[in-house]
């Protein structure tokens, strides 16, 4: 295949995505009673997010510096499960580099990944032999792993002596200034809460200014208050709440957030850390201390890091070059062809 013949099977796939099909709603059911996370609402705003990029323009100038040849070395992916299709951008860059792609899918995946590549196959048959989905890993010249801090060290030690990238746990911030209109803490929301804030990408800590009151900000996100009817997600609300109770912690609750004070970046599931801070360049100073643990930041407030900066409810909707924790995957491969 040529780079333009898989730039084109990929724009067909960002078209079936974005038309309405009767068996998508079918499949998205499926995937629901297999894993309860991947609701079917979640599932289709990640396709959205998906398909947004999927364009003849986007991808083309993506690509451009990329040679025309395909190569015959094989890139292993294990794949978080987190979210849906979260390591959908890898297999994406892999593929149309040229390369060879194994997969190990998450077994959370309800079968999500598998379903999506038969999609690419049936628009390009050409892809069957250059994707394989294996539930352990064989011969392969390159690997990218996506986990959390203990299996990638699991992943260093196997796979070290290979040129690879590993991902470890991340987060991702806020930072209000008390400029911040009705509108724009609703879109915070999204960023809280979209995939229930189980992706890197969502927001488990907030910045504010020393006086900033908190009912401002649940004001703003009052809409969102549905995010408790889940069953899994309202088991944790329940469990953190009374953990706070129980060890007397002070917390903030609106009956769906709980919000405490702490320096940690992770926050447990139905629970934002915030901190209030002086000035603005304290904050930068402490993201770019603890950049490789933060993948982004949500603000509209005029600071300088070197954390990527996006604005209020644009988090989970990466752009193609908004590389996980900044790696860029189109070099990597290059340079490893």
């Amino acid at each position: 295949m040529t780079k333009n013949q898989r730039i084109n099977a990929f724009v067909q796939l960002g078209n079936y995505l974005r038309a309405e099909h009767e068996s998508l709603h079918e499949f998205l059911a499926r995937v629901e009673i297999k894993n309860p996370w991947y609701t079917a609402n979640n599932v289709h705003r990640q396709l959205t997010a998906i398909a947004e990029n999927l364009t003849q323009e986007k991808l083309t100038h993506w690509v451009a510096t990329l040679p025309d040849q395909p190569s015959e070395k094989t890139v292993a992916l294990v794949l978080a499960g987190n979210i849906p299709l979260v390591g959908f951008h890898d297999i994406l860059s892999v593929l149309i580099s040229g390369f060879h792609v194994q997969i190990k899918p998450s077994s959370d995946d309800a079968g999500l990944t598998t379903w999506i590549l038969q999609k690419l196959v049936e628009i390009e048959p050409q892809f069957a032999d250059k994707i394989e989905i294996v539930e352990r890993l064989g011969a392969h010249d390159l690997i990218i792993a996506t986990g959390s801090n203990n299996s990638a060290r699991y992943f260093e030690y196997y796979f070290g002596q290979k040129p690879h990238i590993i991902r470890k746990n991340r987060n991702s911030v806020a930072i209000l200034d008390g400029s911040e209109t009705p509108e724009q803490i609703a879109r915070l929301g999204h960023d809280i809460f979209d995939y229930f804030g189980l992706g890197c990408r969502s927001v488990s800590k907030i910045y504010i200014p020393e006086h900033y009151d908190i009912a401002q900000l649940y004001e703003g996100i009052a809409d969102f208050h549905s995010v408790s009817q889940h069953h899994k997600y309202g088991n944790n609300y329940d469990y953190n709440k009374s953990i706070f109770l129980i060890n007397g912690d002070v917390h903030f609750d609106n009956g769906f957030l709980l919000l405490k004070e702490d320096k940690s970046w992770a926050s447990p599931l139905a629970v934002v850390h915030f901190e209030r801070y002086a000035a603005l360049a304290n904050v930068a100073n402490d993201l770019d201390a603890a950049q490789d643990q933060i993948q982004c930041v949500v603000t509209n407030a005029q600071i300088t890091s070197n954390v990527p900066v996006f604005s209020f409810g644009e988090s989970q909707c990466p752009a193609l070059d908004d590389y996980a924790d900044g790696v860029d995957i189109l070099a990597f491969l290059e340079q490893h062809r």
